[in-house]
């Protein structure tokens, strides 16, 4: 794709000042970044006017779509009374009507704030360390997380996340924690790394989904669940009393290129973490707020977690914003006269007022508009729209869950991801394959017209790179 003169203005500034994440700074002399000058709805427009579906939201945060009018309006009326004030020895409105609502919606109790998905992770597991000392059991220091596990890329969530890459270059300051196998029928393959940064398989990797699996994951591998319910349930059983807490993506692991599960392996997790008293940690950063079909996949197993971690789409994707909600339990055994027994973690910017405010504004528009089952209908028309790519030659393991579509192109190409990506854009689309893993993961506002370009444009594409294969 020809860089324009203002677009290359910007790219040159920006390579010669940015650091971008999770990137190898060398690719973009000859992968040139795209400078995006506005947004609007589910499309990005760069410096030159020229427009491109964001078919991923960009990177799983923006719900409702870019420059929303109500979220727009809610962030200018907080500007003008409150941006920001510690949540140490302070409070405000923001901060306590969100966690007062995320409250009623999961069913948890208090809300720890931090600003994005690898800090929930790290308070997550802090809180269920620190819970066990407090207990007096302090022997309970393990993490238990499922083979192909993505958590987050800072020091503990690194440890929990199992992804060859990260783990290679920073293995030697990560804890020893446990994996278990991912509840499927296909061997996990080796993984690699795509031209989104997160971790994927390599490019002969199948996954557990059964081409025409419907809407929440009901054809998924069933029986899988036994075996791997069985393994867990023996680690359980020999070294419960050094594990403080399972960690898990709920239903998808996103990062390991959309790799989809049975609720019932939640279920049975649910019921052993209770078993051997081990806290169950759900990790709904991206599987929150609609994505999978429910509020939160957790409610498809009617597994409600000791520790749930949010972020991503929690703002709208405006504002960076996490938080973890806990158990009474696990609050009230931090609850004492002893400073060493509460909980030792702070940001600057914890409960920011106006990534609250855009929070508060998201789930308004949840509550308003009806979010969930609009959702459903979309998905069920959108999957009848995308059934030219299910269907493909040289598409595989075709698979469907909420709002999130995902396939495996059959390419030996070692590039696979960063050619895709190129010849997309080139298309008006955005897509960031996970190694040989295509997906769709368009906000919520996007409309049928859209999503048949999306379709069209992926389909030409597709077409237009297996011709060299």
């Amino acid at each position: 794709m020809k860089t324009s003169a203002a677009n290359a203005e910007w790219l040159a500034r920006s390579t010669g000042a940015v650091w971008h994440p999770c990137t190898q700074m060398k690719q973009h002399e000859t992968l040139p970044l795209l400078p995006i000058a506005r947004a609007r709805g589910v499309w990005l427009y760069d410096y030159e006017g020229r427009r491109y579906l964001d078919a991923v939201s960009s990177w799983w945060v923006n719900l409702f779509g870019h420059a929303n009018p109500r979220i727009n309006a809610a962030l200018k009326n907080q500007l003008d009374n409150l941006e920001h004030v510690m949540l140490a020895s302070f409070t405000h409105g923001p901060a306590i009507e969100l966690a007062e609502r995320l409250g009623k919606l999961t069913g948890l109790g208090h809300a720890f704030y931090a600003s994005d998905g690898a800090s929930a992770v790290e308070i997550a597991l802090k809180m269920s360390f620190h819970f066990w000392r407090n207990s007096g059991k302090p022997a309970k220091q393990k993490f238990v997380s499922l083979r192909g596990s993505y958590h987050g890329e800072t020091l503990g969530a690194l440890a929990v996340t199992d992804v060859a890459i990260f783990r290679d270059a920073y293995g030697p300051l990560l804890n020893n924690n446990l994996i278990v196998d991912f509840p499927s029928d296909v061997a996990q393959k080796p993984i690699s790394t795509g031209i989104s940064g997160h971790a994927a398989p390599n490019a002969a990797s199948s996954l557990p989904f059964r081409r025409g699996s419907s809407f929440g994951g009901e054809a998924c591998c069933p029986e899988c669940v036994v075996d791997a319910g069985t393994e867990l349930e023996y680690l359980f059983e020999t070294r419960a009393t050094e594990i403080a807490a399972f960690i898990v993506e709920p239903l998808v692991q996103g990062a390991n290129g959309m790799r989809m599960y049975h609720p019932d392996y939640l279920k049975k997790a649910r019921e052993l973490c209770t078993k051997y008293e081990v806290h169950f940690i759900a990790d709904e950063i991206m599987t929150g707020f609609g994505r999978t079909g429910s509020m939160f996949a957790c409610e498809q197993a009617s597994a409600r977690p000791d520790l749930m971690c949010l972020s991503k789409g929690i703002t709208g994707g405006y504002l960076p914003l996490s938080c973890v909600l806990s158990t009474d339990q696990i609050y009230d055994a931090f609850y004492a006269d002893d400073t060493a027994r509460g909980f030792l973690h702070s940001h600057s910017y914890t409960g920011s007022a106006l990534a609250c405010r855009a929070a508060l504004a998201t789930l308004d528009i949840f509550a308003s508009d009806n979010v969930i089952e609009n959702n459903r209908a979309k998905a069920t028309r959108f999957s009848k729209l995308v059934l030219p790519l299910a269907t493909h030659p040289r598409v595989k393991n075709f698979r469907h869950l909420g709002m999130i579509w995902a396939f495996e192109v059959d390419s030996n190409k070692p590039d696979f991801a960063r050619q895709f990506f190129t010849a997309s854009l080139q298309r008006g689309v955005l897509l960031r394959p996970i190694g040989n893993t295509v997906y769709f993961m368009p906000p919520y506002i996007i409309e049928d017209e859209e999503f048949q370009h999306l379709v069209t444009q992926t389909l030409a594409t597709i077409d237009a790179l297996c011709r060299s294969i």
